[in-house]
Parts: structure tokens; sequence; C-alpha cells
């Protein structure tokens, strides 16, 4: 883009594209490192996030090998399984308010009846 252009104007080369919605990660970036060797060798500068996809999928980028096997999957849709996912938590059916109260009043009343008998037993003593 040039900057003196709106930032949703005309473009002057398109280098490549970014699909966020690519269930994988590494073939979400798809760049041409030719022209973008070219493009920052007679001055452009690239914006943080274009310089990290740069780095990473550039010409001599660091994730060049898992893009290509993230495509490889890609181009087979038919076999593509994805990663499993976790396995949801199972829902708990939730108590019948009946059964809750008697349950609640049992606890106190043994927790009650110790302290009782710890003050006959000091007493005793």
């Amino acid at each position: 883009m040039d900057q003196r252009k709106p930032r949703d104007g005309r473009v002057i080369e398109e280098l490549g594209y970014y699909d966020p919605m690519c269930p994988e990660t590494d073939a979400r970036a798809i760049l041409k490192g030719d022209r973008i060797a070219y493009w920052v060798g007679v001055g452009a500068q690239p914006t943080e996030k274009c310089a990290v996809l740069i780095k990473k999928y550039g010409e001599e980028g660091t994730h060049l090998d898992a893009q290509k096997a993230a495509l490889d999957r890609l181009g087979k849709r038919k076999d593509y399984t994805p990663a499993p996912a976790a396995p949801a938590p199972k829902p708990q059916a939730p108590e019948p308010v009946a059964e809750a109260a008697p349950a609640e009043e049992a606890p106190a009343e043994e927790a009650a009846a110790p302290a009782e008998g710890a003050s006959e037993e000091a007493a005793t003593e």
C-alpha cells in the first residue's frame, strides 16, 4: 500500500494473502517471497505483523517446511482429519430440590452432636 492512500484503497501490488479461517495454522499465510524481497529491497517497510509473517513464511522463512506439510494435508481434503479436540466435560444432572434440603441439615446436626459431647467430656474431667 502507498501510505498516502486510504487503508482500503487501491494497492500497488498484492504480495500474498492471509486466510484466518483455514484449519491449518501454517497454511493460513501464502506469500510471494521474491516480490516481497524486491519491495523491501527498494525501501518498503512492512508493518510489525507483516514482518512476523515474512519472517515465518517469506523466501527464507522459518516455518516453510511446516507450511508445505500443511498445504499437502489440505490438498487431500477427502482424507483430511483435523487434530483431535479435547473432549467436552459431561454435564452432571442437577439434584432435585427436595433431596438437597435434608442433605444440608444432616451435616449440621452431626456437627452439633460432637460439639455437645466435647463440652460434656470437658465437664467430667
